[in-house]
C-alpha cells in the first residue's frame, strides 16, 4: 500500500494575476490592440475572476459551523 505525500489538488485554487509584459516588450507603433491593451484585459478578466473566488471562498466558511 503506498501513500502519497503530496497535498491533495485545491479543486478551487485561488486565480493567478497574469504577469505583465516588459516594458521594452512594446513595439511602440500604435498596435491595436498593444500588448499593455491585452494585459489590461487580463487583469480585468483575474479581477472579475477573483472577486468571484472570494465570493466562493467566503460562502463556504460560512456554511461551516
Amino acid at each position: 500500500m503506498s501513500t502519497s505525500s503530496t497535498p491533495a489538488a485545491n479543486p478551487d485554487p485561488k486565480p493567478q494575476a497574469p504577469e505583465p509584459p516588459d516594458l521594452d516588450a512594446c513595439c511602440g507603433n500604435g498596435c491595436d490592440p498593444c500588448i499593455f491593451d491585452l494585459h489590461d484585459l487580463a487583469m480585468d478578466e483575474y479581477r472579475q475572476a477573483l472577486r468571484a473566488w472570494q465570493a466562493r471562498q467566503d460562502a463556504a466558511t460560512s456554511e461551516q459551523p
